[in-house]
């Protein structure tokens, strides 16, 4: 299992590197603007971390330790350096000290939450996980670009399952653009 308070422990030096640069595609693709201003994913804070909660949730998927030490430590250091970026953020944002840990809490709650959502709808097929979506992303609304979303998580699993473990655990690779994976519904 990864542990999302480990933050405290540095990572070892020889992946620091890797995960820094995994770290920043899942925050460029998740800021990507088409997601808010085509399928009306809220351009809001709240938004925008379910975005960045989102394209961690399909790396990690991928990273789970399967015969290799590396991709646990790799999953472990991009769920570390999550949890330093968000504390970051919320002290950037001006959240007191007191309330940075309560905050951090929520946000370990709303990531093992959403992902096992994720997991479960993403074994059942595109509508649970475009119902998975409209109510984590839209809160419960917009079906329609729900599943539009849906198609685009879909095709991203299926580009991140098409790597070969190097590939992957380099940072080698791209997320697939999201304009060419929307469809209509």
């Amino acid at each position: 299992m990864v542990w999302p308070f480990n933050h405290f422990r540095k990572t070892p030096t020889p992946l620091r590197g890797t995960i820094e640069a995994i770290y920043g595609m899942i925050v460029a693709q998740a800021r990507e603007p088409l997601f808010y201003r085509d399928l009306g994913a809220p351009d809001t804070v709240n938004g925008r971390f379910d975005m960045l909660l989102l394209h961690l949730w399909m790396v990690l998927r991928h990273l789970k330790p399967k015969d290799g030490l590396s991709q646990g430590l790799l999953s472990q250091g991009l769920l570390d350096h999550f949890c330093s970026d968000m504390d970051a953020n919320l002290r950037e944002l001006g959240t007191s000290d007191l309330r940075v840990p309560k905050k951090m809490q929520e946000f370990g709650r709303a990531f093992y939450g959403r992902t096992a959502a994720y997991d479960m709808a993403l074994g059942a097929g595109r509508e649970p996980l475009a119902l998975a979506l409209s109510k984590n992303i839209y809160n419960g609304t917009d079906i329609d670009n729900a599943r539009r979303l849906a198609a685009y998580v879909e095709a991203a699993i299926v580009g991140l399952a098409a790597l070969d473990e190097t590939t992957l655990t380099k940072g080698a690779w791209r997320f697939p653009s999201p304009a060419a994976t929307m469809v209509s519904t």
